[in-house]
Parts: C-alpha cells; sequence; structure tokens
C-alpha cells in the first residue's frame, strides 16, 4: 500500500536497495508502539521514472493487519535499525 503520510512511525537509517522498479534509496519504518518494521519510506530514486515515490511510505499490509487482515500484528522484538535482509 503506497501512502503519502504516515503517523505513528519511525524512520531507520537511509540505504540503497535493488528492488523490481530499480535501485532506491530507502528506510525501514518502525511502529513507535511495538519498534516492529512495518514497512519502508522511499528517501530517493535513482532514475527518473521512479521519482514519483520519492516521500512516500510502503505499509506492508501483513505487518500493519497480520495474516488474516483482521488482527493487528504485533511482534514484541523491538527493531533498532537496519533491514529484514539483516537479519537473514
Amino acid at each position: 500500500m503506497l501512502v503519502v503520510g504516515s503517523v505513528n512511525v519511525t524512520s531507520g537509517v537511509k540505504e540503497d536497495r535493488m528492488m523490481i522498479t530499480g535501485m532506491h534509496t530507502v528506510s525501514d519504518i518502525f511502529c513507535v508502539g511495538c519498534g516492529s518494521i512495518v514497512g519502508w519510506k522511499y528517501e530517493a530514486a535513482h532514475e527518473k521514472s521512479q521519482r514519483y515515490k520519492e516521500g512516500k511510505f510502503i505499509l506492508e499490509r501483513y505487518k500493519v493487519s497480520g495474516p488474516d487482515g483482521s488482527h493487528y500484528f504485533v511482534t514484541h522484538d523491538a527493531h533498532v535499525g537496519g533491514s529484514d535482509v539483516d537479519d537473514v
């Protein structure tokens, strides 16, 4: 879900990631209540055609509403920084 603004989240460290649509500078966004990663923010697009994404947020539906769409997914393992890739 592409969102223009988001509340109750904090941004992590900016990093370059290769996405399906090309290279982007992004930062993970974390729930201020539990510290879980709930998505990411597009900080910069390296391709001109993707610049419309800059400053927008991606909220991962599964991490916000839970697997069946009706429950808020909470993890009690707070993340300080980094990304899902770092945890692998």
